[in-house]
């Protein structure tokens, strides 16, 4: 049965608790609402953390799995180019190739396209060598293969393999020339099969351009799911949050009330002794 004592006041004992319980609470509203996070370290949910900061580090590794891809996609982007430009010396060249083969040229003429013919021989080579690309050229004798990531983990890689352009690479030669007659008609077969290879490593190229294009793609969707699962997980929502705010700081409020009400019950015992 409750009894009036001036040592204990059970009272303010009562009040004083719900207040600290509703100052813990507001402190736990106000610091989501600060953080804009529900979950912001691990003493608030040890679990939900480590699930959100597994998830981080993966996507975190993206970053790099796309600078990879990135950075192979414009390695091919450059070997293409190189590519396109040969084909279109080539295309000349047959063009040169074919008017020298007419029996009927005079010597002038004869030699003009095959000085015609040497320079742009001389382009292919000078384009093959300026296709590089963050010191990698796959377009040269011996070109650099791309192995771009493809997962967070560096288990996985797409391959570009190189594709040799060089004079050598296509079937002609430093030497080649359009000089006489029977060289020129010659030189229309080799021409038609190096403007057939140059297109067939074109493609090859462009295949590998389109799959690390498509893969990069994936990734930054991967990438931007990853991150809207660690934000269901550990973000706070705000509107709930700022609800709880009002709610609690009302509650706070009363609570102060209640106590100075409770620590005025020792005082009324002061009448009973009047």
């Amino acid at each position: 049965m409750p009894f009036n004592s001036v040592n204990t006041n059970t009272g303010a004992m009562v009040a004083l608790q719900n207040l600290n319980s509703t100052n813990t609470d507001l402190q736990t509203t106000q610091a989501r609402i600060n953080t804009g996070k529900r979950v912001a370290s691990a003493k608030d949910n040890g679990a939900i953390w480590a699930i959100a900061q597994n998830q981080r580090a993966t996507s975190n590794s993206l970053n790099a799995v796309k600078e990879s891809l990135q950075r192979g996609q414009s390695t091919v982007d450059v070997a293409i180019s190189a590519g396109e430009t040969i084909s279109e010396l080539l295309l000349q060249m047959k063009e040169k190739a074919l008017a020298a083969s007419d029996s009927t040229l005079d010597a002038n003429s004869r030699t003009a396209l095959n000085d015609d013919f040497g320079s742009l021989r001389d382009q292919i080579t000078k384009a093959v060598e300026n296709a590089v690309f963050n010191g990698a050229n796959m377009v040269q004798s011996g070109g650099a293969t791309v192995e771009a990531l493809a997962n967070a983990d560096a288990s996985s890689v797409i391959t570009v393999a190189a594709q040799d352009l060089s004079l050598g690479g296509i079937g002609l030669t430093t030497g080649s020339s359009i000089g006489t007659q029977s060289t020129a008609s010659a030189m229309i077969g080799t021409l038609n099969t190096a403007i057939t290879n140059v297109s067939s490593k074109l493609s090859k190229l462009g295949t590998g351009s389109k799959s690390l294009q498509s893969h990069l793609n994936f990734v930054m969707k991967l990438q931007d799911t990853l991150d809207a699962g660690v934000g269901n997980l550990v973000d706070a929502d705000l509107a709930k949050e700022s609800a709880r705010l009002q709610a609690l700081q009302t509650k706070q409020q009363l609570g102060i009330q209640a106590l100075s009400i409770a620590n005025q019950s020792s005082s009324i015992l002061l009448g009973l002794f009047r």
